[in-house]
């Protein structure tokens, strides 16, 4: 289905995902003017389907996302294919630049572009992603129960991975990979938990058929995993902001780079919003929906109060234009006296 794009809209929403359709439709039952602009690259995209959202579990994340297009266009909200390149201020909100050229404006923003996971450079992990190279044991996690897990140790969160797989499994192992020695505290909780420690680079993945078999370390030694959990570098998918001042800065968590905001989803930059992985780089498709409900609900409030000081200035432009108009004429009543 091919909508047409209006000329301006009382919002705009940058990303198709959870939180974008749940704000966009929260903003459309507000009968607001709503566009939701969808990229069509959703980060779950790999995963044969969606876990831990009740009453949703096990959905296949397309099928997921049919069903949010489609109550978002129940209330009269748009969703349109097309991928967002730059933002800029204007004198109404906001003017949005598309790829192929034109431009769409809006009174507020709400951008819940998601991001994107950066793997390490081990061949074979991008084409596993989210099947058997994984990385949530909330997402992924049971059905991985009871078999056995590597984690590649390839940034700040990769024991805590293995801690958390350790509850699903009696089979782990870490690899260490290039990163530095397991030290310390955290090399005593492994070992305390069972949880091996295997030395040596890994130089790729060994296939049986259609699944996983083990894991290549550098000198040939190969040791059989069923899924291997990694944490990637994730990084916000927000550069077409950068026009307005707004970028992506470090996360505290050491895991990659985020759109800071507040608990509502408002960003630094007065009217646009954020919700869903681009700000919290941990949130499940539930989490990231229900921020974006969050941030719709506030932003409609925000063009409410907007409203609200407009009405109220031109309820009060004619009582003005009368008191001006009556001091004028005072004056001249003066003049004509000699006053």
């Amino acid at each position: 289905m091919t909508e047409r794009l209006e000329d301006a809209y009382d919002v705009v929403v940058v990303g198709g995902g959870a939180a974008g359709l749940n704000g966009a439709m929260m903003l459309a039952r507000s009968r607001r003017s709503v566009v939701v602009l969808d990229a069509g690259s959703p980060r779950n995209a790999p995963a044969g389907h969606v876990h831990g959202l009740l009453a949703r579990d096990g959905t296949p994340p397309a099928e997921l996302l049919e069903h949010g297009r489609a109550e978002v266009r129940r209330y009269g909200g748009q969703v349109v294919a097309a991928t967002v390149t730059e933002a800029a201020r204007d004198a109404g909100g906001f003017t949005v630049g598309l790829a192929g050229g034109g431009t769409v404006r809006a009174r507020r923003l709400l951008v819940t572009t998601g991001l994107t996971d950066e793997l390490p450079d081990v061949p074979g992990l991008r084409e596993r992603w989210g099947r058997d190279v994984l990385h949530c044991p909330y997402c992924h996690g049971w059905e991985v129960r009871d078999q056995a897990v590597g984690v590649l140790a390839s940034g700040p969160m990769s024991v805590h991975q293995a801690l958390l797989f350790r509850q699903l499994s009696d089979d782990v192992v870490v690899f260490a990979h290039t990163a530095p020695p397991v030290a310390g505290e955290q090399a005593e909780q492994l070992a305390a938990r069972g949880v091996r420690v295997v030395d040596g680079e890994v130089a790729g993945l060994e296939i049986a058929g259609d699944r996983l078999a083990g894991v290549r370390l550098a000198d040939g030694t190969v040791v059989a995993r069923d899924a291997l959990v990694v944490a990637p570098r994730m990084t916000a998918r927000a550069g077409f902001l950068a026009g307005l001042g707004l970028r992506p800065v470090e996360h505290p968590s050491g895991a990659g780079e985020h759109v800071p905001a507040d608990a509502a989803g408002r960003t630094d930059v007065p009217g646009v919003w954020v919700a869903g992985n681009v700000t919290d780089l941990s949130a499940q498709v539930g989490a990231a929906a229900a921020a974006g409900a969050t941030a719709g609900a506030q932003i409609n409030a925000d063009l409410v109060a907007e409203e609200a000081r407009d009405a109220v200035a031109a309820s009060r432009a004619p009582f003005s234009a009368a008191s001006e108009a009556r001091a004028a004429e005072a004056v001249m009543s003066d003049s004509r006296h000699g006053f």
